[in-house]
C-alpha cells in the first residue's frame, strides 16, 4: 500500500484540539520539524504532548508552546526552554515529569499492548505519589501505565512508500517506540527511497506501524549545545 502524502499539511489531516500526540526526537535530534510547524499553523489547541524533551524556545515543541497550543507536557528533560518554564510556573502548563527510562518503557508498552508495568525508578520520591506500589523479592516497585497517542509524529533518515523506516544514530532513541504507539503514525523523512531499496536487516520500524509518510523539506537539524575546541 502506498502511504505517501504530499506534505506535512496533508499528513496531519484529522488532528483535533484536545488530542494526545507522541513526538519523536532526542534533544534536538530527530525532531519531526515539518509536522510540528504544520500543527502550529493548524491552530488546534489544548494538546497533550508526549516527548522526551520540550524543544527550545524557537524550535521543536517550543513553537507550540509559544502559541500556547499545548495544555500538558509528559516529558523527561525540559531544561532548555524558558517559555516552558514560564508557563509552568504561571500555572498555564500542566507538566508530568517522568524518568527517562520509565518514559521510554511506558511508550514501548503502549505500542506492545501492555497496559502497565512495575519499575523501581521513582520509589520513595514525588514520582511515586498516587501510584500503586508492590514488593517483589523484598524490593519495592511502583506501577506505571502505558502511554499511547491519537497521533504519533516521527522523523526518520530514510523511508519508503510502504512506510518502512530507518533512523540515524540518536534519532533512534525515541522515534521507533513512538511510531508503534500512535493510532495514526505520521513519518517524515530526509530521503524517500524506492520500495525494496532498504536493507531488510536495517529497517528499524516496519511499515505496518506507519499510516502516512512524506519527504520532509528545509530541515535545520540544530545542535542543542555546540562545543568547539579553542584555537
Amino acid at each position: 500500500m502506498n502511504k505517501v502524502v504530499q506534505n506535512a499539511k496533508e499528513a496531519i489531516q484529522g488532528v483535533e484540539s484536545g488530542m494526545t500526540f507522541l513526538l519523536g526526537g532526542f534533544g534536538l535530534c530527530g525532531i519531526p520539524e515539518n509536522s510540528i510547524s504544520a500543527l502550529r499553523d493548524s491552530g488546534i489547541k489544548d494538546l497533550t504532548c508526549v516527548s522526551n524533551n520540550a524543544g527550545v524556545d524557537d524550535f521543536g515543541l517550543g513553537l507550540l508552546l509559544q502559541t500556547k497550543q499545548i495544555k500538558k507536557m509528559i516529558s523527561s528533560y525540559v531544561g532548555e526552554n524558558k517559555t516552558f518554564e514560564q508557563q509552568f510556573l504561571s500555572g498555564e502548563l500542566e507538566v508530568d515529569l517522568v524518568p527517562q527510562g520509565t518514559l521510554a518503557e511506558r511508550i514501548r508498552a503502549g505500542g506492545a499492548g501492555i497496559p502497565a508495568f512495575f519499575t523501581p525508578a521513582g520509589v520513595g520520591t514525588k514520582v511515586a505519589e498516587g501510584k500503586e506500589i508492590r514488593s517483589f523479592d523484598g524490593k519495592e516497585y511502583l506501577m506505571e501505565k502505558a502511554l499511547k497517542g491519537d497521533f504519533a509524529f516521527v522523523k526518520a533518515a530514510k523511508g519508503d512508500a510502504y512506510g518502512n523506516l530507518q533512523f540515524s544514530k540518536t534519532a533512534a532513541n525515541f522515534n521507533p517506540m513512538m511510531a508503534t504507539a500512535g493510532k495514526i503514525t505520521v513519518a517524515e523523512v530526509d530521503e524517500l527511497v524506492p520500495v525494496g531499496s532498504l536493507d531488510p536487516d536495517q529497517v528499524h520500524i516496519p511499515g505496518i506501524y506507519v499510516q502516512r509518510i512524506f519527504q520532509g523539506v528545509n530541515y535545520e537539524k540544530r545542535i542543542e549545545q555546540l562545543t568547539v575546541r579553542s584555537n
